[in-house]
């Protein structure tokens, strides 16, 4: 225990409280602002659709996770300014450097604040993606059909095969005109499957009704069989697998992400910027270690500009951010460099800035 409060002082103690207090109150507000620009902008919308008042609320219940994904790193810099400003301003780091104590081990709580929002961020990561698609759900009203039905689209199987579809029922459980194409090889001829309807069974799969089956065992021969019914065990998909391409990157966590991504490349479909999406939701969590250590040397300077200026560097560093993000998305959807690289970019530069900063720093 004596080893254990010599590690934890209670400046250590001081300094996290006043960080905690700080961060809380932002991560509150900032959503509930957030909130409240969304309905003014999109209250006519909502009225035409004829949202009850239950579901719009219910629809920002679930738009909870994905705003404190975004909020927490600015949090987390506001909570750094704001904390190390006050410590400024009061004299409070120059008192403890008098006592031997430096800049760097003075901002070590706050640095540990930020490694946890980290890990709360990377759990709202996958929190959010669920929550977002009940969310969407919701605000598309009665008239949605987007959960039951798609057309005219590819899938690329797992197998090697490719689906082309023109009309997906996935409350039904039903297909109709469907092409199922599997290319041959050296070792073994191509196969198309062509069938008017289809329809899927938990315990035996796929049943494909009034159709041919083309053998291709090479360019120039065509073996064709028509058929009243088979059933193609090799389609192992489900509709709801079927549907996955109308989903959005932020209703898929990583894992489902990096699955619709591997679907998409094996389609031959872009997916640079599906990529990067998929990179961001580790990146930006990151950023809230990133974002203590850049914004700690910068507080430093706010003890003319007061709280003025402890808003402004702020507000300018998380303009900077969202703006670096989009240009991230850009650079890597057109492949300039990595997606993975473009995600990370943000990270790097201020990681860069925040190094030189702290090196500047009296200790």
């Amino acid at each position: 225990m004596s080893g254990r409060r010599r590690f934890i002082t209670p400046l250590d103690r001081y300094v996290a409280s006043e960080f905690v207090r700080i961060f809380g109150v932002t991560m509150l507000g900032f959503p509930v602002l957030v909130f409240v620009i969304d309905l003014v902008d999109n209250l006519r919308k909502y009225t035409e659709r004829k949202l009850s008042i239950e579901a719009v609320a219910m629809s920002y219940l679930y738009w909870i996770p994905d705003t404190l994904f975004m909020v927490l790193p600015v949090a987390v810099l506001f909570a750094t300014v704001f904390s190390i400003g006050t410590f400024t301003r009061y004299s409070e780091i120059t008192a403890a450097k008098a006592s031997g104590i430096s800049f760097y081990r003075f901002i070590a709580p706050i640095i540990v604040m930020a490694v946890l929002a980290t890990g709360i961020d990377l759990v709202f990561s996958e929190i959010a993606p669920p929550a977002n698609a009940k969310r969407l759900k919701l605000l598309e009203g009665s008239s949605a059909n987007r959960d039951n039905a798609r057309y005219n689209f590819a899938f690329a199987s797992e197998a090697g095969r490719v689906y082309r579809i023109y009309m997906l029922d996935v409350e039904k459980r039903t297909v109709d005109n469907i092409e199922l194409e599997k290319r041959g090889s050296t070792k073994q001829p191509g196969q198309l499957i062509a069938a008017k309807t289809g329809s899927w069974h938990a315990a035996r799969g796929w049943t494909l009704a009034s159709g041919t089956m083309h053998v291709l065992p090479n360019d120039s021969i065509d073996f064709a069989f028509s058929f009243d019914s088979i059933v193609d065990r090799r389609m192992k998909e489900t509709p709801q697998d079927l549907r996955a391409s109308e989903r959005e990157p932020s209703e898929m966590n990583f894992a489902d992400l990096t699955r619709f991504i591997a679907i998409l490349e094996r389609s031959g479909a872009e997916v640079n910027t599906l990529k990067v999406e998929r990179m961001l939701k580790i990146a930006i969590p990151v950023t809230c270690i990133i974002i203590a250590l850049f914004g700690a040397p910068l507080a430093t300077s706010s003890q003319r500009g007061g709280a003025a200026f402890g808003v402004a560097i702020s507000l300018a560093t998380t303009i900077l951010f969202l703006v670096l993000i989009q240009l991230t998305k850009a650079i890597g959807s057109k492949g300039i460099m990595t997606p993975e690289a473009a995600a990370w970019m943000p990270n790097v530069l201020c990681g860069v800035i925040a190094l030189v900063l702290l090196a500047r720093v009296r200790t």
